[in-house]
């Protein structure tokens, strides 16, 4: 009788980990967007660069696989999120001491590859942009190259073709940003099917991919919260079959079950 192996046939797992951005200045200081010239768009704080690079380490630690790809939502909390996070994951001899990315001499450029993703935004509507605040035009507008030198050197993959090739539309509902958000994961993990994926997106995007796959109601996601996401692989004679993704892990994120009977997921940091 042949096996598995005699047929070619490969088994395994793709992993997925859904990340939230820092700690955001405008929740520090109410009065930053009435000054800034992009009210919607506002950056880390110290604390949050801190959070995220040590969020960062703690993958590094503790996730027992390699993130092959990073795809980040434009907007700049985003983006200074999963450079923080890159810098702890890519950073050779990384010290115990390091606060930042400040605190990395040398990035190992192999590591990873990082793009922009429009998909990953924020939910485009007055429930999660203040409309005194939101483009009066309902236009987001992000200079891509500004915001990829952001990353370290030689770490972005310029090659890759977005899932979407511009913003959503301004006051999509809660629906559609779910069905966005539901449906970039599996376009996603089904364009790169032999690699793990850390998904750097805003507060909406975690909470509602954990409560889908994992079934619950979802009542707070904290910054840098992240959902660890797994599904099966199997490859035989050139093509590939993938399973339904399941919850595995989880940091950051408060909720309650739907269900009498749940399996609680893992903790991992």
């Amino acid at each position: 009788m042949e096996s598995s192996a005699d047929l070619n046939t490969t088994d395994d797992y793709q992993n997925i980990l859904m990340l939230r951005h820092g700690d955001r200045i405008d929740r520090i200081n109410p009065l930053w967007p009435d000054t800034a010239s992009r009210p919607w768009d506002p950056p880390l704080v110290q604390d949050g660069l801190v959070r995220a690079f040590q969020t960062g380490q703690r993958i590094r630690s503790q996730i027992q696989f390699p993130i092959h790809r990073v795809f980040v939502s434009p907007f700049i909390r985003c983006v200074q999120t999963a450079s923080e996070v890159i810098a702890a994951l890519s950073a050779v001899d990384l010290s115990p001491h390091a606060m930042s990315s400040k605190d990395v001499i040398s990035i190992d450029k192999s590591k990873l590859k990082v793009s922009i993703e429009f998909g990953l935004s924020e939910m485009l509507n007055s429930m999660a942009i203040r409309p005194k605040v939101a483009p009066k035009d309902g236009k987001f507008d992000f200079k891509i190259s500004d915001l990829e030198a952001m990353f370290p050197e030689g770490m972005v993959d310029r090659d890759v073709d977005p899932v979407y090739k511009e913003m959503p539309q301004w006051e999509e509902t809660v629906e559609e940003c779910t069905e966005r958000f539901l449906g970039l994961v599996k376009t996603l993990a089904d364009k790169y099917p032999s690699e793990n994926l850390l998904l750097v997106t805003h507060g909406e995007g975690v909470r509602t991919t954990f409560a889908t796959y994992k079934d619950v109601a979802v009542y707070e996601v904290e910054y840098c919260a992240c959902a660890e996401l797994r599904r099966q692989v199997l490859s035989q004679e050139g093509s590939t079959t993938a399973g339904d993704f399941e919850v595995i892990g989880q940091a950051g994120i408060k909720y309650h079950s739907l269900k009498t009977t749940a399996v609680p997921c893992v903790k991992w940091y």
